[in-house]
């Protein structure tokens, strides 16, 4: 049997592809500075100002949050509504179930508007389900089912509503334009399309939202009025003060793998991403596999597949892993073991990734 430490060396140094960009893994082992430190705090700045490029926004509040994407969605809720506010949400995968989760849990009166899963949101019917909302929210790219939903134009819909918007599977894989589609407050992961381990939330708020938050929200750690000033930059006016210690050695690596995508040119990125997914659901069609996701829909990123008939899936992801070094998700909710989730996001987002896991793919089916 294999040690733990064996088993992490063949996964980062096998022959599949690698996760992260490696700019962004190099920064990981990097001498770490002290949260204080002026290098520090001029690398942070510049984190900044480079998530206002990803997001497409000029937000002066863009910053990483101390957290995974579940915690910049928990950050949004807690900021924005709080008991016996309405928060319409878009339902057409898990994502959008856990932001009325959180939602109920802020005490907001909850109106959840359900699609089927596979599909994109309808932005008329979101809209149109309150007459009056606090919040309006969706998942701009719904990682569980792989679908792309119409942001812009549920944001021209939304009326006197803040727009909540996740981003987590979007955000560097996909055209992003928060200003221009209307999104008020928008949340992220790193460990997604820019190629960075999981640990930030890439954020973002209007001044306009910053203002109609909640004066003081249920949380202290995700209170933004606090954490303004915690990122300075010009973020709270006021000068940077105190909040907490931040993760120096993920900042440090957000900032080398945001470096990667600016300096390919973002919509180049876009683009590579674009064709690397084209590749991959051409092949599956051609193997005589049903895509999941609803075609004009689908995410580039991320393809979700139908198991076939017969085949189990939680044997082809081990021959996958075991055998190839690859990795593939399983489906979520009802479709956990009818679905397959095939991710090609970051540095991953190649021709050449997508006819590996085409190959290892057949291979693995055949061998289940």
């Amino acid at each position: 049997m294999p040690t733990s430490t064996a088993v992490l060396e063949r996964r980062l140094f096998g022959p599949g592809p690698s996760n992260p960009y490696p700019e962004a893994t190099a920064a990981l082992s990097l001498p770490l500075l002290g949260h204080l430190d002026p290098a520090f705090l001029a690398i942070m700045d510049e984190t900044c100002a480079m998530l206002r490029t990803v997001w497409g926004t000029d937000n002066a509040r863009t910053l990483p949050l101390s957290a995974t994407g579940s915690g910049g969605m928990e950050a949004a809720f807690v900021n924005t509504v709080g008991p016996g506010d309405v928060a319409v949400i878009a339902v057409n995968g898990l994502f959008g179930q856990r932001m009325c989760d959180v939602a109920d849990r802020c005490g907001a009166e909850v109106v959840a508007v359900e699609h089927e899963w596979g599909q994109p949101i309808d932005p008329q019917r979101v809209a149109e389900a309150h007459p009056n909302p606090t919040v309006i929210a969706a998942v701009h790219a719904e990682t569980s089912t792989g679908v792309r939903s119409d942001i812009a134009a549920l944001g021209a819909l939304k009326g006197d509503a803040l727009l909540i918007t996740d981003a987590v599977t979007s955000i560097g894989g996909i055209e992003l334009r928060a200003d221009s589609w209307g999104v008020d407050v928008g949340y992220a992961g790193t460990q997604k399309c820019l190629g960075v381990a999981p640990g930030l939330a890439p954020f973002t708020i209007t001044d306009a939202a910053f203002e109609r938050r909640i004066p003081k929200p249920q949380s202290w750690y995700l209170d933004l009025g606090l954490l303004g000033g915690y990122v300075g930059g010009g973020t709270s006016g006021g000068g940077r003060t105190y909040h907490h210690t931040a993760p120096v050695a993920m900042v440090a690596s957000l900032h080398a793998g945001l470096q990667r995508v600016i300096g390919e040119d973002l919509e180049n990125v876009w683009a590579r991403h674009t064709e690397a997914g084209q590749i991959l659901q051409d092949g599956l069609h051609e193997m005589g596999l049903e895509l999941f996701a609803a075609e004009g829909y689908r995410l580039p990123e991320l393809t979700t597949v139908n198991v076939p008939d017969g085949v189990d899936s939680a044997a082809v992801r081990k021959i996958l892993l075991e055998r190839h070094n690859l990795e593939i998700g399983s489906g979520a909710g009802a479709y956990a073991s009818s679905v397959w989730r095939i991710g090609l996001m970051g540095h991953n987002a190649r021709p050449d990734a997508a006819l590996l896991v085409l190959a290892a793919l057949q291979d693995a089916i055949a061998r289940a």
